[in-house]
């Protein structure tokens, strides 16, 4: 019975996790609020949440509690909620588009040679996470901080820090079957770094807003 009980419960996270109904960064109820809303014991959320976290669907912060795919910052109390919808998640895109091509352009320019090996490693370590959604959106953002941070503008840097992995959209099939859909987002991250070590700004803004535009496309598909 133990066993039916926690597969319901596992099944009943993940749906609202996939349909956005618990979107990225945002905090799953509590233990106590899961056994009283879905009349389980203790070892069935947790045996539930354990299957969460080890298909890449969640991370779980000692203290804090459990986040869909990856918890908040500790250091930024102040960011904005997670966008939920399509709609919410594609307006969140269109406010990226104009901050960071324009981080991409300048980062281009002003690049250091540790900062271009930065933005490779990050690269390198989004492609090793693509089968484990988790990691996949904690290297995704990080290769986008990265961007911000060789641009030289610490105000580029703190607005994208601010969102956080949260600005990360990750449209349903990437979720479900991330090997052959995140082959997309790398390639298009990769002629973002091809154009910064070429130190070309025009192109890698134009990579930038080509990249964003492709995953707007794919979280209004969603």
């Amino acid at each position: 019975m133990s066993i039916n009980r926690t597969t319901a419960l596992t099944e009943h996270l993940r749906r609202r996790i996939l349909d956005g109904e618990i979107a990225v960064g945002e905090k799953l109820p509590s233990e106590a609020q899961l056994i009283t809303e879905h009349k389980v014991s203790r070892t069935v959320v947790r045996e539930a949440l354990g299957r969460l976290q080890i298909a890449g669907l969640i991370r779980t912060r000692r203290g804090a509690g459990s986040f869909a795919l990856t918890p908040p910052a500790e250091h930024r109390h102040d960011a904005p909620p997670p966008p939920h919808t399509p709609e919410e998640r594609a307006t969140l895109i269109e406010y990226r588009m104009a901050l960071e091509c324009e981080a991409a352009a300048l980062a281009a320019r002003r690049r250091s040679p540790a900062q271009l090996e930065n933005l490779r490693a990050a690269l390198e370590a989004f492609a090793r996470g693509a089968d484990h959604p988790a990691t996949a959106v904690e290297q995704d953002f990080m290769f986008h901080r990265e961007i911000a941070a060789a641009s030289g503008n610490p105000h580029l840097l703190s607005a994208v820090e601010q969102l956080g992995p949260s600005m990360i959209a990750m449209p349903r099939p990437r979720l479900e079957t991330t090997h052959d859909d995140a082959s997309l987002p790398q390639a298009e991250h990769q002629a973002v770094l091809d154009a910064v070590a070429e130190s070309d700004p025009t192109a890698a803004s134009a990579a930038m807003r080509s990249h964003l535009s492709a995953s707007r496309r794919r979280v209004l598909a969603d």
